[in-house]
């Protein structure tokens, strides 16, 4: 199954994330296929930056979204879910 969810490249009490779309039974660090954006909670308000088009593309193709994924997404595209 491929999921979009995060994954962590921030240093130690840093976090930052990518969000990418994955096989669900690679690591949460190691390979995936396609990076569709990033998020940074250190920011104040945390920033996030998705590629609509990708994300949009990606659903459509089955993958499927962890649901903190599914909460950024929903929160850089503007609803209130």
């Amino acid at each position: 199954m491929v999921k979009i969810r995060l994954k962590r490249i921030g240093a130690h009490k840093n976090p930052f994330y990518r969000i990418v779309v994955a096989d669900s039974r690679y690591p949460r660090n190691g390979r995936f296929i396609e990076e569709l954006g990033y998020y940074d909670p250190m920011k104040n308000p945390a920033e996030i930056k998705l590629d609509q088009e990708k994300v949009e593309k990606w659903l459509k193709n089955g993958a499927q979204p962890t649901e903190t994924v599914r909460a950024l997404i929903n929160k850089a595209s503007g609803n209130k879910e």
